[in-house]
Parts: structure tokens; sequence; C-alpha cells
């Protein structure tokens, strides 16, 4: 791990001779006293200090963001791509039984909830076994103890198969190795101890039509051959414009690059509203994969991205459209099971340090807190009407 730059002298600790013990106070009473006091004295004029702790911090966010998101020359954040990836549903090696696949999650994490989702929906929860990690203090996914028994299968604990204390040490067992970005949602495969898939687009979809052998409800089908095309065309707007828009935002490592990232997602979010002002969903009537991937965007937005990320134009509360049609798919059944808020809250404001250093955690917004998301929303009465058609964005 590289190492944080050196502070700016001015910055050195001050210390002064400690105060003369009162006549009546032994030496060994006084230095009780004074063990365990930062050292005093005078400080640097406010101004001096005050630019030169922003020089420090600003060295040291730039190392950090370098390492947590890494930007291209103007400052735009660029996500890496996933190392491994799946040829389509079918791409799975080996056999289809119970086990045979393992998927590692964290909560807090949008592109594992996508997993998650569909792992619900098709009723896989007993076929794929989970792992559940939590967001360490470095940066990485580590898996805990849990304090007391554990309360479902989504609750963060223990690695369940390979027993391991991180993911890194997960990524490490498959065969040759691996030393890259060690990232959730992760679909291992147990019976080669190895990677099968760490691009969560991919797994969705084997999730969704390449275990329907093992799955409770094989008639849900998020992506069916007649809405493919529709689908791949809702996607190639909603992961720049919104599922990577948010990222790009509280990423950005400059004014310029912040500025093209906000005018995109809320332009993408404005189109959105719009044409779900006249559809249920984004393909009419039928949940696709789709709105899994732009609601689990969509349930952190007012939470977390409005503030973390400085996603601040508007908030989703003040979209009528997208507000009620996120509230439609949580009270899908069994989709609200997989949304952990206090995880959520957590694994952005307590861990994400560069863009939350002093681990403040806002309160729940209200209109996301006890069972506000269970209000009715009313657009059953969309059902029956017209789609309408994609708008280009």
């Amino acid at each position: 791990m590289p190492r944080s730059p050196k502070c700016p002298s001015t910055l050195a600790t001050f210390t002064v001779p400690p105060p003369a013990s009162s006549p009546s106070s032994s030496s060994s009473s006084s230095s009780r006293r004074g063990r365990g006091r930062p050292p005093v004295g005078p400080l640097p004029p406010p101004g001096l200090l005050v630019s030169s702790v922003r020089s420090a911090w600003t060295a040291a966010w730039r190392l950090m963001m370098s390492q947590l998101a890494p930007s291209d020359p103007s400052g735009r954040y660029a996500r890496p791509a996933s190392r491994f990836r799946l040829a389509g549903p079918s791409g799975l090696p080996g056999p289809r039984r119970p086990g045979a696949l393992h998927l590692y999650v964290g909560l807090p994490c949008p592109w594992a909830h996508r997993a998650l989702v569909v792992r619900a929906l098709k009723g896989l929860e007993e076929a794929v076994p989970v792992s559940v990690a939590s967001p360490g203090v470095d940066g990485s996914w580590e898996f805990r103890d849990p304090p007391g028994p554990e309360r479902s299968d989504l609750a963060p604990g223990r690695d369940r198969v390979n027993g391991c204390r991180n993911l890194r040490e997960v990524y490490r067992r498959r065969r040759g190795g691996y030393s890259g970005r060690c990232t959730v949602p992760m679909l291992w495969d147990v019976d080669r101890s190895d990677v099968a898939c760490n691009e969560s687009y991919d797994i969705i979809r084997v999730l969704n039509s390449g275990l329907n052998g093992l799955a409770r409800h094989p008639e849900v089908d998020l992506a069916p051959p007649e809405l493919e095309a529709e689908i791949e065309e809702w996607n190639r707007v909603i992961y720049p414009g919104v599922n990577n828009g948010v990222y790009r935002c509280g990423f950005a490592q400059s004014q310029e690059g912040y500025d093209a990232a906000v005018t995109e997602l809320f332009r993408t979010l404005d189109m959105l509203d719009d044409h779900l002002s006249r559809s249920r969903y984004l393909c009419g009537d039928k949940l696709t994969l789709a709105d899994v991937c732009l609601f689990t965007t969509l349930v952190r937005f007012d939470p977390v991205y409005n503030v973390l990320f400085k996603c601040t134009k508007k908030k989703l509360v003040e979209y009528p459209s997208l507000h009620g049609y996120m509230r439609d798919i949580y009270q899908v059944p069994k989709v609200a099971a997989t949304c952990d808020f206090d995880a959520i809250m957590d694994g952005y404001y307590r861990f994400l340090f560069p863009l939350n250093p002093g681990n403040i955690k806002p309160i729940m917004p209200s209109a996301f807190a006890g069972d506000a998301l269970f209000e009715p929303h009313g657009r059953e009465r969309l059902s029956s009407q017209s789609r309408g058609t994609l708008v280009s964005s």
C-alpha cells in the first residue's frame, strides 16, 4: 500500500513544558494528571493552519481516490471492467446441482443487490447459498462472526463455503491465484474452487434463465425473448446515465467531471420519469432485468446519492413517477427483504472514508423510513395503458 504523504512542517507538534505542580501536589499525582493528554502549545495562525491542512488533505484525498475510484485525465470517474465474465446464461461450467454455485455479496452494494433480488424472485435461495460480507475500514470486504444467532441468510456473517476472513482471501483461492480488484457480487464455482463470474449483469442473467431446473419459480422470466432487445436498449440508457452515473458524480475528481456526470444523470432521470408516467415498468406491464438494475440505484438515491454523491438537483421524491415506480418494485413479494437500509447507510457513510471522513451518518429521509415505502403507489392503473416508446437520451 502506498505511503501517505507527510504533513508540511507547519503542522508539526508544538509542545511546551508541563505546568508546574502546586505545592500540595506530589510529582506522581501531577504525572498521572498529565498522562494521556495531547501535547499543547501555540498553534499556527488560523489562516496558515487551514491552508496547511487543506494542502495535506487534498494530497491524501487524491491518493485515496486514485485507488478507490480511478479517473481519466479530465477527472471523470472510469469504472474498471470486471475481470471474470460469462458468455451468456448457459456459459457456466459444471453440473447444475444445488450448492454448486455460491454467491458472495455485500448489502450496501447496488450491484450485489441486483443478484439478491433476482435470486429471491426466482426462488433460488436454497440452490444458490450466499455469504454476506461487511465493509472493512480499509475499503475491503470482510467476514465477521455475527454477534448472536444469524437472523437470516442475508445477515452479514461468516464465509459459509470457504471459511475465509475476507473476500481477497476467497479470490486468491482460485486456481492460479489472483491479485486484482476483489468485488461483489461474485459467483463462486464450489466444485472447481474458482471464480465463475464477478460481473453483476452476467450473474443476474444466469440466475434468471440459467438455473431454472433448480428454481422454485422457473416460470418467472425477467428477460423473455420478445423483450430482450428492448431490455438491452434500456440498459444502454440506465447504466451510464443512472447506475454508473451516480458514481461518476460522487467519485468525480474535477469540477468538469462532476458537471458532465450530474447533467447526464438528471437528464436521464427526467426522461425516465416521463416514460414511467405512461408505463408501469420500463418495458410495459412486465417486470424485467432492466427494472431490477434501475431499482437498486433508485432505492439508494435519497438516503445516499443525493447527499453523499452530490446528486442534489432533485430528490427522488420530487419525481412522482420514478418514486411511485420504485415503491411498486419494493412491494413485489420478497424484494423488500433484500433491502437493508441500516447496512446501506453504514456502508456508505461510515466506511467510504474519502467522501465522509467524519463518519457521521445522517438520519434516514422520512419518505424511506419505517413503512413509508409500503404506501400505496397506484401504478396498477398503468398496466392496461400503452407503454409508449423509449426515447433515446
